[in-house]
């Protein structure tokens, strides 16, 4: 968890460099410290699993933190004019969308475990943000890459509610032998 701890701690700064004109090199810096903080997700779920302490606990944190480093990010980078508010928007929702359908699946004793069409949604979504925030790239690359992340994002949003609507109604669906035997 201290590596969870460490990229939520790193979201201050990185608004900071994103937002704050003035200060000599910021957006190289805040492509370092996002592309660090990011990168920290990886190697936090790989110490869990190789020490063997993965807990609810962790997991919860670790995915709460991933939410608000994007967050954060998109929101700077809507308030620079980078990125136009709708895209924030269809990426928050998605992100509050699914925490809630884990929720609501959660109370009926289901784990919605995040699959790789959500790891590849996060992968997209990574290195979008860091192309926009890097001060290099291309707006052609820029755009696409964040067309892709748009287009992932949707994808395992819906993925996720076909998923967990099936796993709710297959788990409150009687049993064929109950319907027929009064």
């Amino acid at each position: 968890m201290a590596v969870t701890a460490i990229r939520i701690l790193a979201i201050p700064p990185l608004m900071v460099l994103l937002l704050v004109d003035g200060i000599p090199g910021a957006r190289w810096w805040a492509f370092g410290l996002f592309v660090g903080a990011a990168a920290t997700d990886s190697l936090d779920g790989w110490l869990a699993r190789s020490r063997g302490q993965v807990t609810v606990a962790g997991v919860f944190l670790d995915s709460l933190a991933d939410k608000i480093l994007i967050t954060a990010a998109l929101l700077c980078l809507v308030e620079t004019g980078e990125i136009a508010a709708w895209v924030a928007i269809i990426i928050i929702a998605r992100e509050f969308a699914v925490t809630g359908l884990r929720l609501v699946a959660v109370t009926e004793d289901l784990i919605i475990p995040a699959s790789r069409f959500g790891k590849l949604k996060a992968l997209s979504q990574n290195v979008a943000l860091a192309a926009i925030i890097a001060p290099v790239t291309p707006d052609l690359a820029k755009d696409l890459l964040l067309g892709v992340a748009i287009v992932m994002t949707v994808l395992s949003g819906a993925y996720y509610f076909l998923i967990t609507w099936r796993r709710l109604f297959a788990a409150k669906d009687p049993a064929p032998e109950a319907m027929t035997n009064p």
